[in-house]
């Protein structure tokens, strides 16, 4: 018998939009190569891997080239996946083990809500070559715990981005956010793009862990606690953030689009 996935659009209420993920529960702890070759296999921004420990469970992510230590959409799709499937009560709060400490999520109607740790940017010089990958002159550059966050002047600005990827994988850190106010007649509050070819994602859909990073920045910029948050790619997403303290809520939801079964490659048991 094989083991099922599920993959989930994460950050949006339609298929086919938000970031798509793939969601795998395990019986036991499986071998990290064996992790990284499934998510190879689903070649989708993020694969998760849960763990149940005594209700709660260890999380894991993959990139199709790498393991990541903090991921928002595919922990949100998890949390989707325990609560469509019933293995949690829609009333109960999801737990999460992982690297970046717990992390939990909770049903809000039809949203799903999670809590992070923040993850500031101080402003920093620009690493060779960032500015020119991006073709931008920027307002602000700051490095966080994992990415290169990059101000520019316009909403335009940050949906008509064609970067250079290649000279962007060269950049030490984990990916690049670029992000500017929101057009002023829009719906939300600050939009961005996040590119991560380090991390073989070329550019990421709906980044929930780089709002981690773009909640305390707009948050203090605006002087606002919850703000609306869009991210311009392709498939496009809205995420609903509000800054706690040292924690970040993000808001979001999800469609499951398929359901699949792992059926060969030394499946744990």
């Amino acid at each position: 018998m094989g083991l099922r996935i599920t993959q989930v659009d994460a950050f949006t209420d339609r298929p086919f939009a938000g970031n798509p993920a793939a969601v795998c529960i395990l019986p036991t702890a499986a071998d990290p190569a064996w992790m990284q070759n499934v998510a190879r296999e689903m070649n989708l921004a993020e694969t998760a891997f849960l763990v149940p420990r005594n209700g709660e469970y260890d999380l894991r992510w993959f990139t199709p080239a790498v393991e990541v230590d903090l991921c928002g959409h595919a922990t949100l799709a998890s949390a989707h996946v325990l609560w469509e499937d019933g293995l949690l009560k829609t009333t109960a709060q999801a737990r999460f083990h992982t690297k970046s400490g717990l992390l939990t999520a909770e049903r809000r109607d039809s949203w799903i809500e999670l809590d992070f740790p923040t993850t500031i940017a101080s402003p920093a010089p620009p690493p060779p070559g960032l500015i020119d990958a991006l073709g931008v002159k920027p307002r602000f550059v700051g490095r966080s715990r994992f990415d290169y966050l990059v101000e520019v002047d316009s909403e335009s600005t940050v949906r008509r981005l064609e970067p250079d990827l290649n000279a962007l994988a060269r950049v030490d850190a984990r990916g690049v956010i670029v992000t500017s106010l929101a057009d002023k007649r829009s719906e939300y509050d600050f939009v961005s793009r996040f590119f991560a070819p380090q991390a073989g994602v070329p550019e990421d859909p709906v980044t929930g862990s780089a709002h981690c990073a773009l909640t305390p920045y707009w948050s203090a910029k605006l002087g606002k606690q919850e703000l609306v948050a869009y991210q311009a790619s392709a498939r496009g997403g809205v995420v609903r953030v509000r800054l706690n303290g040292e924690r970040v809520r993000l808001g979001g939801q999800a469609v499951t689009v398929l359901r699949g079964e792992l059926t060969a490659g030394n499946l744990p048991a």
